[in-house]
């Protein structure tokens, strides 16, 4: 008798079937998930309020190319906008007028960091003006009484 080896259980466990039971329904789409979310709710009760927390935190509203899409994009979408329509007129305009866009978004930032950067810089300057108001007039001295001893 020979045996072969295997790395997989004979019988996965409940984390393996679980996410066997998600990958299943992700190729199903949304409504699948919200289908799954009602029921849950009707004859679940709480057990609709994990479904839809699970659905929230892992966004499966949104669909897959969405997830997909914005993940490998970074901090700015580019995920159609680099795709050739055959036009070249028009894909002449579209890469215009996206460099267009992103110099303005650009330029705006820019301007923002001055705007925050020159509203620091007065509230220091404000701050220190005041600090050396204070330092520069006199300390107070307790008013004495006439039998010697200071006012309280």
């Amino acid at each position: 008798m020979s045996y072969a080896y295997t790395n997989s259980p004979a019988r996965p466990g409940w984390i393996a079937r679980a996410q066997s039971v998600v990958a299943w329904m992700d190729e199903r789409g949304p409504l699948s998930w919200i289908v799954v979310m009602v029921g849950s709710f009707i004859f679940g009760g709480p057990l609709g309020l994990l479904v839809l927390g699970f659905m929230l935190i892992t966004g499966r509203f949104r669909s897959r190319a969405r997830r997909e899409g914005f993940a490998a994009c970074g901090p700015r979408m580019h995920f159609h906008a680099s795709r050739q329509t055959g036009n070249r007129a028009f894909d002449a305009y579209k890469a215009d007028t996206l460099a267009r866009l992103e110099r303005e978004q650009d330029e705006f930032e820019a301007f923002l960091g001055r705007l925050r950067e020159a509203r620091d810089k007065a509230e220091f300057d404000q701050y220190m003006e005041e600090r050396s108001r204070v330092a520069a007039q006199p300390a107070e001295r307790p008013v004495e009484h006439k039998d010697g001893a200071p006012e309280a």
